[in-house]
């Protein structure tokens, strides 16, 4: 039959690892709390957008409004993947917690092995508004039927551009529409000053296929079809990697550690980076910048971030009350502040109608292009990336490979098509 990723999503299951942990840090209290205690709300997160300090105060408002509860906020490692690996070990017989921040790469695993609760249910007896959640959001924790995480820390890739360099340069006050035309503003942004990278992108550690993933939908290539590993291998999609190579060789486009950083202090002109990046932008960066679209056509650009997902192994008064806990925080009022403070998008319909969002908008018009953007110049994940173990991990590296390595693209393309095969016909197909 035709397997397409509802289809598998129905049909796979499998059993969840590994090993033991973690430490925790939060609203304090008398003694060390106890996962499970009554009343305690156990909250693991990477922090997204560094927002350790914000997420405390919402935690504390949450208190506030609930007398008798508590929260504490757990370190659960500097990144998705570190939280993905303690919440694994967890599952083994470690103290559940009680919400964990789910990433795009990570929650569709939970949810095939059944470590997160299916939420519909609990929806409807915590009187959710699900249909308040941004849908195509919401849709992205869709599986069986069933919604498996609740949007909190979205976010698509941006162009962020310095305008000074821009202008130096000559060039129009916007992105460029296409790679091609990247290709033309570069040779411009070189000759007007050649210390000056024209565009930097994070490397393979830190989600270069995340970002690289529009540029190769632009050339009419994939990671992949559905299952089908092998169009990683497509001359369309040689072509997008011997362009990312060449840009590279050329001194066009840097692929850095700390992109970031070289931007914000116009060490570089451009910059491929998350809607997440704004908020540290906005207050940390020495120049004057703006965002824009990545080049299409369209959709150049893939969803990404992170929701909310409640453990399957804790008791149904803890599912109900971490359900709760969980729509506060990402209600209409905190999401927008949320938004305004990390640049992540406003997950609520209603946080469009919100005073203060309404208000923020129209004095920081660089964080409407990525909700204009979600609409407009967006698309699903591919499955090589997304549902494939260890898939971003996978291209990245064989991404930096191509790029800072100087490796064949047909070569590793081929090692990566031929990987990802392996692990659909071991791991996967015997599900199916």
């Amino acid at each position: 039959m035709q397997i397409n990723r509802r289809n598998f999503l129905t049909l796979a299951g499998g059993v969840a690892a590994a090993a033991t942990l973690t430490s925790c840090a939060g609203t304090g209290g008398s003694g060390a709390p106890q996962a499970g205690e009554e009343g305690l709300i156990t909250f693991w997160s990477n922090h997204p957008g560094k927002s350790k300090d914000l997420e405390q105060q919402l935690i504390d408002a949450f208190v506030a409004e609930n007398p008798g509860t508590r929260v504490e906020l757990v370190d659960g490692g500097a990144n998705y993947e570190e939280l993905a690996q303690k919440f694994n070990a967890a599952l083994t017989g470690g103290d559940l917690p009680d919400v964990i921040v789910a990433s795009d790469v990570t929650w569709f695993n939970f949810a095939l092995n059944d470590a997160i609760t299916p939420l519909d249910e609990l929806w409807t007896t915590t009187g959710v508004d699900s249909d308040d959640y941004v849908d195509t959001l919401r849709e992205d924790y869709a599986l069986n039927g069933q919604h498996y995480a609740m949007p909190y820390s979205r976010s698509t890739c941006l162009m962020y551009y310095n305008r000074d360099l821009w202008q130096a340069a000559g060039l129009d006050d916007r992105g460029p529409q296409t790679w091609d035309e990247f290709n033309e503003f570069a040779t411009r942004l070189r000759a007007s000053d050649p210390n000056v990278a024209p565009l930097v992108i994070p490397d393979g550690s830190n989600y270069l296929d995340w970002y690289f993933q529009g540029m190769i939908w632009t050339f009419g290539g994939k990671y992949s079809d559905e299952w089908d590993m092998t169009t990683i291998t497509s001359p369309e999609s040689i072509e997008a990697g011997k362009f990312l190579q060449s840009m590279v060789n050329e001194n066009k486009i840097r692929i850095t550690k700390d992109p970031v950083n070289e931007f914000g202090t116009g060490l570089a002109a451009g910059l491929l980076e998350s809607t997440g990046s704004l908020g540290g932008l906005r207050t940390e960066a020495k120049i004057n910048f703006n965002t824009a679209y990545l080049p299409g056509p369209p959709p150049g650009c893939p969803t990404g971030g992170a929701g909310l997902a409640v453990p399957n192994g804790i008791s149904d008064e803890r599912k109900e009350l971490a359900v709760k806990f969980i729509d506060f925080i990402t209600n209409a009022e905190n999401t927008s502040t949320f938004t305004q403070t990390t640049g992540y998008m406003p997950v609520r319909k209603s946080a469009l109608e919100d005073p203060s969002e309404k208000a923020f908008l129209e004095s920081e018009p660089r964080a409407l292009t990525a909700i204009n953007q979600l609409n407009e110049n967006t698309a699903p994940q591919d499955y090589a990336r997304v549902f494939v173990q260890g898939g971003g991990r996978r291209i990245g590296e064989g991404l930096d490979r191509i790029s800072t390595g100087g490796q064949d693209v047909e070569g590793v393309f081929k090692g990566i098509a031929d990987e990802s095969a392996r692990i659909v016909e071991r791991d996967i197909q015997p599900k199916l």
